[in-house]
């Protein structure tokens, strides 16, 4: 069995740009320039035969893809694409407290403290546990050979990590911007990247 994703960041929202911390909790539309992003991705793609979309269950990721499904490619939510949640800092400005305890989460992680979560928050093992899922339930699709799939970009790091072998402490390595791209093949049990962090569609709108 042979597979192809495209796994791409939801287009910018205000939040994104104001530096209010979003995550699962926080369902955000796309703003302006976050709908010039997802139009020129679409425009780079629009001729690629997907035969499925999956999102996450929140609005910035279904409007992303907005254009593909109106050429009547058929679309999924599933919760194992939402954003990490990130507890009690959700929909709060990035203030020196907030950014602190950001960087002491995050030096956590990289020290391989993976279970450390924000207070009413979401671990990256935990987030593992329902990506696996939603990967397991894209591969069990037997006619869903090339898929698109938009979702956030702290849980696009952690799954890129540990669908591709890389230990999952490591997530800080891939770059992110809204709407990159990243293509990865699916054969042999394995998922390899062949399209690495894929901008070229903003350059149209730089």
């Amino acid at each position: 069995m042979k597979k192809t994703f495209y796994f791409i960041r939801h287009g910018q929202t205000d939040l994104n740009l104001r530096g209010i911390v979003q995550g699962r909790g926080v369902n955000s539309p796309l703003n302006e320039n976050g709908f010039k992003q997802a139009q020129a991705f679409f425009e780079a793609y629009k001729t690629v035969p997907f035969d499925k979309i999956y999102t996450s269950t929140l609005l910035r990721t279904h409007q992303t893809i907005a254009p593909f499904a109106a050429l009547g490619i058929p679309v999924e939510a599933h919760e194992g694409f939402d954003e990490i949640s990130w507890g009690v800092y959700e929909g709060k400005e990035q203030d020196e407290t907030i950014m602190k305890g950001f960087e002491a989460l995050v030096a956590a992680w990289r020290n391989n403290n993976l279970d450390v979560a924000v207070e009413h928050g979401e671990s990256p093992n935990a987030l593992v546990v329902r990506q696996k899922a939603a990967i397991a339930h894209m591969l069990e699709q037997e006619n869903e050979n090339l898929v698109l799939v938009c979702m956030h970009g702290r849980a696009l790091r952690i799954l890129l990590c540990h669908i591709t072998g890389v230990p999952v402490h490591l997530m800080d390595d891939f770059p992110h911007t809204n709407t990159a791209l990243y293509v990865l093949e699916y054969a042999d049990g394995k998922f390899t990247i062949t399209d690495y962090y894929n901008t070229k569609h903003l350059e149209a709108i730089q």
